[in-house]
Order: C-alpha cells, then structure tokens, then sequence
C-alpha cells in the first residue's frame, strides 16, 4: 500500500512544493525583468521569493535553468494569447491577422518585465541565447502554419513561407527591442500598425 501523503495545513508536500516553485519563477521574472542578468543571482531571486537555498535546488538546478523556463512561459504566454486572438476573431484574415499581432506586442508592452526578458535579456547570454534563437524558429513556424489557414492557395509555399515567416517575426522583436530600450518614439498601437501591414504584404501572394 502507498504512504498517504502528509499534509500541513491543509496542503500536501506536493502542494507546498508547487507553490514554491511558482514563487521562484515569479521572482525570477521580478528580478530579471527589473535588474538584467548580471543582478539576476539566485541568493537574489530566493530573497525576493522569500526562500532559501535549499528550496532552490528542490524545483531547479541552477539559475540558468530558472531563467530558461521564465523564458519558456514568457514564450507560452505570447503564443496562446496570439492563438486565442485568433481563434476569437471571425472577421478577415487581415483583422484575424492584426488581432494576433496585437496580442503578441500586448505580452511585451503590458507588462515591462516579460517584454526585457523576452526580447532584450535572453539575447544577452548563454543558455538564454539558444534558447531564444528556438523560440523564434518556433515562432516563425506557428506563423507560417497560421498563414496557410488564412490564406489558403494565396498562401506562400515552401521554403519561402518559413524565410518569409523568420524574417517577420525576427524584425518584430528587433522593433520590440528598440521600443524597449528607448530607441524609437512609436506607441505599441503604432507597432501593430506597422507589424500589420508588413504582414499583409509578406505572408501571400
């Protein structure tokens, strides 16, 4: 017979160990949203989730593999808010399109910290690099994918959907990186604008 699990306080140990997880991924976003790589230490991130060491190393193994999964969410937030924007506009592909976008600039402007770690931070090193690179990869296949059901046979073809995809979504996060640290005096709505329309003219024929 297996061991009932015990509780404390009305929570399991499986329970406890989730939330604490939870909290060290928030700080982790916290930290290495607010103060950049170099500040994201992990005695940093444990006091800013309230644990010590030793939680630490119950859910990750370093601070590289912390950094890597706020990444991954960040990622996993961007494409579900961008899927479900699509999914709930039954308009033209060119608002379906603009929708999807909005969302996806939306992830990166709402909350300062996901845009710098998203597009800034991960760029600055490794493991975050690689990682980054992936992401973007997936991205421009996600776009891709998503363009052949807007358009159809207008649709590009391979190879040429995925270079054309690469390209949208890479410039995308060039244009976010430079919103972000200042570099040019647009609003997030001037951005979607400009994502849109170089969108339309790029991903059909």
């Amino acid at each position: 017979m297996s061991r009932p699990t015990r509780q404390y306080r009305g929570r399991s140990a499986e329970e406890r160990a989730a939330d604490r997880r939870e909290r060290l991924l928030e700080a982790g976003l916290t930290v290495f949203g607010g103060e950049g790589d170099t500040k994201a230490t992990m005695t940093a991130i444990c006091q800013e989730a309230g644990l010590t060491e030793r939680y630490f190393y119950e859910s990750f193994a370093g601070r590289d593999e912390l950094l890597v999964c706020v990444v991954e969410r960040i990622a996993g937030d961007i494409r579900d808010r961008a899927l479900a924007a699509l999914a709930e506009t039954e308009h033209s592909p060119e608002e379906r399109a603009r929708a999807a976008i909005a969302a996806f600039v939306a992830v990166l402007t709402d909350d300062p910290r996901k845009g710098r770690i998203a597009v800034v931070e991960s760029a600055a090193t490794e493991p975050l690099r690689t990682r980054r690179r992936a992401l973007l990869r997936q991205f421009a296949h996600l776009v891709a994918q998503e363009s052949r059901e807007l358009w159809g046979e207008s649709a590009l073809q391979p190879p040429h959907d995925e270079v054309s995809a690469l390209l949208f979504v890479g410039g995308l996060a060039e244009v976010m990186t430079a919103w972000l640290r200042g570099e040019v005096d647009v609003t997030p709505e001037q951005i979607v604008d400009a994502a849109t329309r170089h969108y339309l003219v790029t991903a059909h024929r």
